[in-house]
């Protein structure tokens, strides 16, 4: 019995070691509690805890805070923006037009924490931010009243600075935009100034048809007809040019013609500026009526509005609607300013309806309703900015 029991012990002693070794490697790789074991879950097939996953790996966005500083010379604000990071991360940025002008910027390598996906502002610089996750990415986009140029904004990075208790940081600036002159509309076209623009002429015939329709004769024919509307409403209005003509000279390069078109609009304090023109495309089916705005005042996408509302229907045509576009001589305007596109002369149908006086009269018409539409609910507005 006594050596059976020396036996026991020693095999006790032997086991003990080896039981202890278990223990700690099997902590080492994070042991279970003392609740039940569950069955892994299937990650691929499990969308939201393959998020959870992601979120945790990734750097997270952390807080956000803003401030206004105004300038002491300019007495312009600008908008400063900090996301707090848990880790280093890049980021890009683009300005969008439609269907409002935004600033998009994307942290690449970051997911939304604990921060609200939706952040109200006064609307003088922005009016609304929205945060959401973009795959591993967050993706701000910033709401604002008017266009911005690479000029008006910066986005950038700042590494952490442990010394100070800084973590990594996103830093968004935006610079306040102030229309070039102010607006005080009245309803009505009596006492307005108004620059009409028909696209091309002389050495630039713009786009042709296939009748050889040319696209600077039909601007040209519409504008004409358009212009005594308006000054017999009381409206006092100017032609980039009257007849068949190059604006700057002939064969003048691309932004010369450009400039001297809304240089007639500037230097004549002018209201409005519509500039008109005809689209082509290379499919022939295509076709339809258009008009473009650049949101550099707050008025350009409610004249946009305005006239597409109404040369649309009268044209019995397609109706494409209005789209924000950097199109030069609606950017250089300093007053609210669009570029309608009156049908598309590839479509052998609609090259056939721009020929006709009816079609360019209702084309003039229609614009003269949309422009005395447009300063009625300018009116409306206030006016002023």
């Amino acid at each position: 019995m006594h050596r059976f029991v020396m036996t026991i012990i020693s095999l006790a002693i032997f086991l003990l070691p080896l039981q202890i070794g278990m223990a700690a490697s099997e902590a080492a790789v994070g042991a279970p509690d003392a609740k039940p074991a569950v069955k892994a879950p299937n990650i691929k097939s499990n969308a939201a805890v393959q998020a959870k996953l992601d979120k945790n790996k990734n750097p997270q966005i952390t807080a956000l805070r803003w401030a206004n500083h105004i300038d002491a010379v300019t007495g312009l604000s600008t908008l400063r923006l900090v996301f707090d990071v848990s880790g280093p991360v890049t980021v890009s940025s683009s300005v969008i037009g439609s269907p409002v002008p935004q600033l998009a910027v994307v942290v690449k390598g970051a997911v939304p924490g604990d921060v609200a996906s939706t952040y109200e502002f006064d609307g003088r610089i922005a009016e609304l931010l929205t945060v959401s996750a973009a795959g591993a990415d967050t993706r701000l986009v910033m709401q604002l009243p008017l266009m911005l140029e690479d000029t008006d904004y910066k986005v950038f990075t700042l590494r952490n600075d442990p010394a100070n208790k800084k973590p990594f940081r996103v830093v968004i600036d935006i610079g306040q935009k102030m229309p070039p002159i102010k607006f005080n509309f009245t309803a009505g076209l009596k006492d307005k100034t108004i620059v009409l623009d028909p696209g091309h002429g002389g050495s630039d015939p713009g786009a042709v048809g296939a009748n050889k329709t040319m696209e600077k004769t039909i601007t040209l024919a519409v504008a004409q007809r358009l212009k005594p509307m308006l000054e017999k409403a009381g409206a006092k209005v100017f032609l980039t040019r009257n007849d068949d003509r190059d604006v700057f000279g002939p064969n003048a390069s691309a932004v010369d013609e450009l400039s001297a078109r809304t240089t007639v609009a500037n230097n004549n304090k002018a209201d409005i500026f519509v500039s008109i023109h005809i689209n082509s495309f290379t499919n022939p089916i295509a076709g339809g009526i258009a008009t473009y705005y650049y949101q550099k005042t707050p008025y350009d996408a409610l004249l946009a509005s305005s006239i597409q509302s109404t040369i649309a229907p009268a044209s019995g045509l397609q109706n494409r609607g209005i789209n924000a576009a950097n199109f030069y001589v609606i950017k250089r305007s300093v007053m609210p300013a669009v570029l309608t596109e009156l049908g598309f002369i590839s479509n052998p149908e609609e090259e056939k309806l721009m020929n006709t006086a009816d079609f360019q009269q209702k084309m003039a018409q229609s614009i003269y309703l949309g422009l005395d539409k447009f300063f009625t609910q300018a009116a409306r507005l206030g006016g002023g900015q």
